[in-house]
């Protein structure tokens, strides 16, 4: 607890200064995050080895996190997202012929969904940014007080398993405490630095958000259950990867665009 405590301070020291003041800092540091997230998706299944597939995989990871406000290099490609996964698809399929499928078609699907699962969620993330900085510190702050919520009522009050084939530590007392609390701190929040949405919007959102923040996690507990690896990397001391960092990130920021709540 103590070793994730002081690496949680720094990161919070290190990396909110960094949202706030957004710009290329901050759009450098997600393109760094988001590639090291892929790489650990990578080593999981040990697909790292190959070197061309893993070049496609980085360069559309790369692609996909293009911010639309940034048009000028899509234009000058002649391209758009959709063509540029297409063209890795193919690129990849055209692979597994080449070396006479010891990369096979479940590599290629494997390698072509890392790269959309975290280029997706991370490019809502920066997007997030460019609505504005209330945007993105509201669905930090959503993450961290599920994950805290969840954590401490878990181990007060936590009887019933929540999923124990996937994640045998979690149960749903601390599902509920983990909402409840973000309800909390959301509207806390709204209060301090209001949202363009009323009260009632704040919390169903945040119930929802909530919710789905955990999925993440679950999400990301069936990756490390099934290819049998405790955390996805060891950059965080006490956290883990990238991933066991950013996993309900993954899922939150492009949850608040689908329903319209980041325009």
């Amino acid at each position: 607890m103590k070793q994730r405590i002081i690496t949680a301070v720094i990161a919070i020291l290190l990396f909110f200064p960094i949202v706030f003041f957004g710009g290329w800092p901050f759009k450098t540091l997600v393109y760094i995050i988001a590639t090291i997230g892929v790489l650990e998706l990578l080593k999981m299944r040990m697909t790292v080895n190959y070197v061309v597939p893993f070049a496609l995989t980085i360069l559309l990871l790369w692609a996909l996190l293009i911010p639309l406000t940034e048009h000028e290099i899509m234009d000058l490609l002649q391209i758009n997202k959709t063509e540029m996964t297409l063209t890795a698809v193919l690129l990849l399929l055209s692979y597994t012929v080449l070396v006479k499928n010891k990369f096979t078609f479940e590599d290629a699907g494997f390698l072509v969904l890392s790269a959309i699962y975290v280029g997706t969620g991370f490019y809502y993330f920066m997007d997030a940014r460019e609505a504005g900085p209330e945007f993105i510190f509201y669905g930090i702050i959503v993450v961290l007080a599920t994950d805290t919520g969840a954590y401490f009522c878990g181990r007060a009050f936590g009887r019933r398993k929540l999923w124990p084939e996937i994640s045998p530590n979690k149960t749903i007392e601390g599902a509920v405490g983990g909402v409840v609390l973000a309800c909390v701190v959301a509207v806390i929040f709204h209060l301090i630095f209001p949202l363009p949405h009323n009260l009632g919007i704040i919390v169903f959102v945040t119930i929802l958000a909530s919710f789905v923040g955990q999925i993440g996690d679950l999400v990301e507990s069936a990756f490390k259950r099934y290819y049998d690896v405790k955390d996805s990397g060891n950059l965080l001391p006490g956290h883990g990867g990238i991933l066991d960092r950013f996993d309900s990130w993954l899922f939150i920021f492009p949850l608040l665009h689908l329903i319209h709540f980041i325009s």
